[in-house]
Formats: C-alpha cells, structure tokens, sequence
C-alpha cells in the first residue's frame, strides 16, 4: 500500500485525485497525522502493510518562514526526517518532494559555453533564507534516516488545488489593467500533475523489478524562462480560452523593485537528464503544460 502524507496540499490533491481516478490502492493523511510526532505515525500505520510512503508534507510560506523559523524546521526538517526513520523501521520506501530553493541561484558557469547551466543533483546546495535551509536539512535527514529514499526536487509548481502563480496572475489580470511582474529570476514552471504521474511512474517501475537507484532526482517541465515571461504566457493563453475577460498590461521590473522578506534564488533551472534517462520518460515542454492546465479549467 502507498501512504500519501500531506494529502490536501496543492501536489498532495493533485496526487490523490489522480489515484483515486487510476483505482490506486493508496491512503491518504494530512493534518489529522502530526510527522513531527514518530508516535503520531507510528499510531496511524499500526496494521497496514505500507511499502511506499510519499511526503508531500511541508511549510512552504517562504517569506513568513524568517519569522516562524522554528515552525518550519519543525516541519521541513524534523518532521521530515521522522517519516524517512518510521519508513525505514517498517521497511518502506519513501518519496520525499523537495525544492530548488536548496540552492543559492547564482548559478554555475559551464566550461563548454561560458554561460550557466541546469543546476545537477550532485552540485553544492547553499539555500539563501530559511525554506530553503529547511528543506536542504531535510533532504539530508531523509537520506541518512533511510537509504531507501528518493528525494525529488521541483521548481514553481502551479496546479488545480491551492494558490499557486498560475492562479493568482489569472485573478489579477481579471482584476486589473496593469500587473508588474519580476523579470530577473530564471526557473522552470512544474504541473503537478505531470508531477504526479512521474511519482506514479517510479513506484509502478519500481515494483516491476526495475532496478532505480535511490537518491535526488530533479523533475520541472522542459524550458528556461522568467517570471514575466510566464505570466505573458499565461495571459496569452488565458485570453484565447476565455479564462481572462479583460485587457491587462503585464509589466517586467527587477527584483530590487518587489521587495520581499526572504531572497529568492535568481537562477534556478534543474537539469532532468537523470530522471529522464532513469525512467526513459520524456518531459512536457512547460508551454505545453500550462495549456493542458488551462484546459483543466476551462469550464
């Protein structure tokens, strides 16, 4: 059976109604089960044979974690690290969703053509505020408590359940003529369902005898952009279905011009070569996504 933590977050929904609608034998928890509590766990799983355990579970309030720092860690951190030990003591694997905020963003530079590249998994974490510290300590607390552990970093994740970029720019371009968005900071966006269906993918492998090692994988959608030339897409897009009604001019601006409490990594982009050849998948170019999304909520 797979044990799906954190059940009503944005890729925890987005999980479960995907299993749910594949007839996945799975269970799903969210705030009813304390992960930073092992007896709280351990309670919970008392007679259910658990081989897979996914952690979506997570504090993710990125600016308001440099004031609640206890709250985070406890959860990111030692709340991760309790799943990773409780899953090895009952001999499960776990999934455990990271995030590209492990690293600084200054990026590094490729030899080949002098210009930065996809960050790698086995590249120097050096997370800049708080989340990211958490998360990156929590990455580490997973891999020592339970070898058998996949970590799976992801970046800018939007889907159907939740707040997310995609849904806030869609409300503020309905609402407004004019929205600023930053244009300094490089990432690639993530549908969780396509998220999903790689987490569903490396369970069903697994359980088929294919031999995948353990360790962090970073999944995105295929594409390098910024932020405001998301949200250009995303009005693009958006306007030809209808989502958005109104006329809204997207404006770029520097970092330095939306202050925010904790610093966001300016360069981000994961390189998924591992994963792809792992699984032998092919990954959805990010334009592609964001329209599959937008159809999911066309009507």
């Amino acid at each position: 059976m797979i044990w799906l933590i954190g059940c009503n977050g944005l890729l925890g929904r987005e999980i479960f109604t995907f299993f749910k609608k594949l007839n996945i034998v799975f269970s799903g928890t969210d705030r009813e089960i304390d992960i930073t509590e092992p007896v709280s766990l351990k309670k919970y799983c008392e007679n259910k044979p658990v081989k897979w355990i996914i952690n979506c579970a997570a504090y993710t309030a990125v600016d308001k974690a440099e004031d609640e720092i206890e709250i985070c860690k406890k959860l990111n951190t030692y709340g991760a690290s309790n799943v990773a030990s409780f899953a090895k003591k009952i001999g499960a694997s776990i999934i455990h969703i990271s995030t590209d905020y492990v690293f600084d963003g200054n990026g590094i530079i490729s030899g080949e053509t002098n210009t930065l590249r996809p960050y790698i998994e086995e590249d120097l974490t050096n997370p800049l505020g708080i989340y990211g510290i958490s998360k990156r300590d929590g990455e580490i607390a997973v891999l020592e408590n339970n070898p058998h552990s996949f970590i799976i970093r992801t970046s800018w994740l939007y889907g159907k359940y939740g707040n997310n970029f995609v849904s806030t720019m869609i409300r503020l371009m309905n609402e407004r003529n004019e929205i600023r968005v930053v244009n300094d900071q490089l990432g690639s966006p993530t549908w969780a369902f396509n998220l999903s269906t790689v987490i569903l993918d490396l369970i069903e492998s697994s359980e088929k005898g294919k031999k995948i090692p353990f360790g962090i994988y970073h999944y995105t959608n295929e594409g390098k952009i910024s932020w405001y030339e998301f949200s250009e897409e995303i009005y693009r897009q958006a306007k030809e279905m209808g989502i958005i009604n109104t006329d809204c001019s997207i404006v770029p601006c520097t970092s330095d011009e939306y202050p925010s409490k904790a610093k966001r990594p300016k360069y981000s982009v994961l390189d998924k070569q591992k994963i792809k050849t792992v699984l032998g998948i092919t990954i959805p170019a990010w334009k592609n996504s964001l329209r599959d999304y937008l159809k999911c909520i066309e009507h």
